[in-house]
């Protein structure tokens, strides 16, 4: 269990500025919302230790305390302990985010969704406006009262992370189904801080066809009109969640790269969740960035198809290095904190998770190396380090490539 710091205290080198501020402490719960019982002593759960030598440890400290570092994707989001409490937990505003736990995550930047695909406050389908909208300002009131994170909104927010030893966070969409057929909808979430829209999740909608679409025809009108007012805006395009058509038409119609922030190759697992080498290399080309994902069940290799663990996360980064460069990969792990495999099968049906990840596979309850933010990005650090990836490398993949990307986009 890691112990609370008192306020203004900052634990180590390694963790960002926490003061003890827990998720909607301000309120009473019981009077202003229902409690749920939530992972204590698990939730910063070490899966695997990465040891390195005197001389790794200090490249590692290096990295930690003086280079930007970016997810494209992960999550303060905490699921509760009870298996039959998520759906409940998930229809009411105050939902715990884990402070703590991103402060110790070594990340810098964050890009974070809040967790809209689960967002049930108004409707049982998720993915609307109504719930899209209250998420996004019941996270922005909690995040009023602490000090560790910070909503950022310009490429100099971004930079001003590590300056100020907290983390920004890049508000994101998992896709833009909230749209319905407004596109002006776009402008008014840039105006309420969103940066990052995916254009469809796992099935299609207005703008195109998701990933387990058996006919994939390809980005719409409607599509290409909020694709051009993205650009316009300067919003980043992610097409992690699109049909192999719909990225592909996604990445030509857009005039700034594409980026891939949670995903895979198609060529180490072959399931819809992962991405087709045309649509990688189309991608990075472009100049777009590809993220690598470590939810559970998504980057499994074909080497060992019966257990999810950092090494076959790192098999699906080695082979994007060797297709596209090591100038277009970044880190997208799409970990929370709590059980992630359980919140899947809570939300299956809905979001027809379970056929995006293919079959013929044994499932595994947890990724191990990678479970949560709080050792996720460490470990992937320390492990290209440990197999002697170049200190030039390494910065890029942890961050570098992001920004030079973002830096064009958001300003």
């Amino acid at each position: 269990m890691v112990m609370t710091p008192q306020k203004g205290e900052v634990k180590s080198r390694f963790v960002k500025n926490y003061d003890g501020y827990q998720s909607f402490q301000y309120l009473t719960p019981g009077k202003h919302y229902k409690p749920f019982q939530l992972p204590q002593s698990e939730k910063y759960r070490q899966t695997v230790e990465i040891k390195l030598e005197e001389d790794q440890e200090r490249v590692f400290e290096t990295f930690i305390k003086y280079y930007p570092i970016v997810s494209l994707r992960d999550h303060g989001f905490v699921v509760p302990k009870k298996q039959e409490d998520i759906i409940p937990y998930c229809r009411q505003l105050h939902t715990a985010f884990n402070y703590e736990g991103l402060a110790l995550s070594g990340v810098d930047i964050l890009f974070e969704n809040f967790m809209d695909g689960i967002s049930i406050l108004t409707s049982s389908k998720g993915l609307k406006w109504d719930d899209v909208i209250l998420t996004l300002g019941i996270r922005y009131c909690d995040m009023a009262k602490q000090n560790t994170v910070f909503i950022a909104k310009t490429y100099q927010d971004l930079l001003d992370a590590k300056r100020t030893n907290r983390m920004a966070i890049l508000p994101s969409l998992e896709a833009a189904s909230i749209l319905e057929n407004e596109v002006d909808r776009v402008d008014v979430l840039y105006g309420l801080g969103v940066r990052c829209m995916g254009i469809t999740y796992n099935e299609a909608n207005t703008l195109g066809s998701g990933l387990i679409e058996k006919r994939d025809s390809g980005l719409t009108k409607f599509g290409h009109k909020v694709v051009e007012r993205m650009n316009l805006l300067g919003m980043v395009v992610d097409i992690s969640h699109c049909g192999d058509q719909t990225s592909l038409d996604v990445i030509e119609a857009s005039e700034v790269p594409v980026f891939i922030t949670h995903a895979g190759a198609r060529a180490i697992w072959n399931s819809p969740r992962m991405k087709s080498d045309e649509v990688l290399k189309a991608c990075a080309a472009k100049g777009g960035i590809i993220g690598v994902c470590a939810a559970p069940n998504t980057t499994l290799s074909s080497k060992n198809p019966n257990e999810h663990t950092i090494e076959s996360v790192m098999e699906h980064l080695e082979y994007l290095i060797d297709l596209v460069g090591i100038d277009h990969v970044g880190l997208g792990l799409d970990t929370f904190f709590g059980d992630h495999v359980g919140l899947q099968h809570a939300f299956d049906d809905m979001l027809s998770l379970s056929e995006s990840h293919g079959e013929d596979f044994k499932e595994s309850s947890y990724v191990k190396g990678l479970e949560n933010p709080a050792e996720a990005t460490k470990n992937m650090i320390k492990w290209m380090i440990k197999h002697d990836y170049k200190f030039q490398d390494i910065q890029k993949i942890i961050g570098g490539n992001a920004l030079r990307v973002l830096e064009d986009i958001l300003d």
